[in-house]
């Protein structure tokens, strides 16, 4: 049989798979590991967001709780929300798909309008007001890897080609992080390309295809970066942060004394220096500076083993996924919290650019928490699914 042959007969398959109607789903249980991993995740998140913030929340709010409080209603907040998109028929979401990208391009298009979007820390990257406000990026992330897994579902093997498969699935992608890049976030934008090319990967696009259009993408990018000064220096503080200790490099060369000073078993919990006015953003994208600080290599070292747990369990759901939407839908998910972590795990260990991008269950952060518990919940309720027919 010719190799076309095959990929018919295979294609035939796979559409005859995808015509299962959804009554042919039973439940099954959730992932143990997983949740163990999460739930551990955002246990060490509310102790560490209470020491790191302490002296901050005392000195600005005259309560040394006060971050750890907020964060905790947000997580009862993530919680309701991820258990909706955990009970729901994740199938909604491929007809949905499409809407959801208009609406997170509308809401980074907004984002950008002067006294509608508003400008925290140099960046104009917040929407919204009072308790209620929202940093669409975050968003953004959840839409563009809906949009992908309903789109490389039906795509099959035509991935495979550059014009027909791969382009134009790149064009929202740059779109995003175009906009996210406007704001200006370029760790939000660069996480946007990973984890699409993460899917892309997944889907069997080919590398050679992949590493053209990084290519012809470069150029813009890095005259993007020239042309901004402020990204221009966190570019070049990354590549020698002990040249400008007390401007440019502080960040990171405090945040390395911080994990230094650490050891093989910390300070303490509660006992950090750093958290006092030395280390910049202590319980937000630095928190694992504090970890490593308080916790020593054993505590940083535990943070990774988690990550890579939940990893390895929400590959296993992919594999077993019933359907191609929902096998490319977890592994975007999973895309979004396990390159996210190693992103900011490398910034703070001057390995990776300073990007501004929180540690997933661990930062203290309202938006990006929830949109981490809902990716869960999507990994989740691919998981409780299995074929009756698969079952037999």
């Amino acid at each position: 049989m010719s190799q076309r042959s095959v990929a018919r007969a295979e294609r035939a398959r796979f559409e005859a798979r995808e015509s299962q109607p959804v009554r042919s789903y039973v439940s099954t249980p959730p992932d143990t590991m997983l949740f163990a991993a999460v739930a551990a995740l955002v246990g060490i998140g509310l102790v560490m967001i209470f020491s790191a913030s302490s002296a901050t929340a005392y000195a600005e709010h005259n309560d040394v709780a006060y971050y750890a409080k907020r964060q905790f209603v947000w997580l009862v907040v993530g919680l309701a929300i991820a258990f909706f998109a955990y009970r729901m028929d994740y199938h909604k979401l491929k007809a949905a798909a499409p809407y959801l990208l208009a609406g997170s391009v509308l809401s980074l298009v907004l984002v950008l309008v002067p006294h509608v979007g508003y400008v925290v820390n140099g960046a104009r990257r917040w929407i919204g007001f009072s308790a209620l406000e929202f940093q669409p990026s975050e968003f953004a992330k959840l839409s563009i890897v809906i949009y992908l897994a309903a789109m490389l579902a039906n795509r099959g093997d035509r991935i495979r080609t550059l014009v027909k498969g791969l382009f134009p699935l790149c064009i929202p992608v740059f779109l995003i992080a175009v906009l996210i890049m406007k704001e200006p976030d370029m760790g939000t934008a660069s996480l946007i390309v990973m984890i699409s090319f993460a899917m892309f990967f997944a889907a069997g696009a080919r590398l050679p295809h992949l590493a053209a259009i990084l290519l012809a993408t470069a150029p813009p990018a890095i005259l993007a970066i020239i042309a901004s000064p402020y990204q221009r220096a966190r570019v070049f503080v990354f590549l020698n942060p002990w040249k400008d200790p007390e401007n440019t490099g502080f960040h990171i060369v405090q945040s390395l004394l911080a994990i230094g000073s650490g050891g093989l078993f910390g300070v303490g919990l509660g006992a950090s220096r750093a958290k006092y006015f030395y280390l910049p953003e202590q319980y937000t994208d630095f928190i694992f500076s504090v970890i490593g600080e308080e916790l020593g290599l054993i505590g940083a070292l535990a943070v990774v083993v988690l990550f890579l747990v939940f990893a390895y369990r929400a590959v296993k759901v992919a594999i077993a996924a019933p359907d191609r939407f929902g096998f490319f839908l977890v592994i975007g998910s999973m895309a979004v919290i396990v390159i996210q972590a190693f992103v900011n795990i490398g910034v703070v260990t001057s390995s990776w650019p300073v990007t501004g991008v929180p540690l997933p269950f661990i930062s203290f952060g309202g938006s990006s928490l929830i949109v981490n518990l809902i990716a869960v919940a999507f990994i989740m309720n691919v998981g409780r699914h299995r074929r009756v027919r698969d079952l037999a």
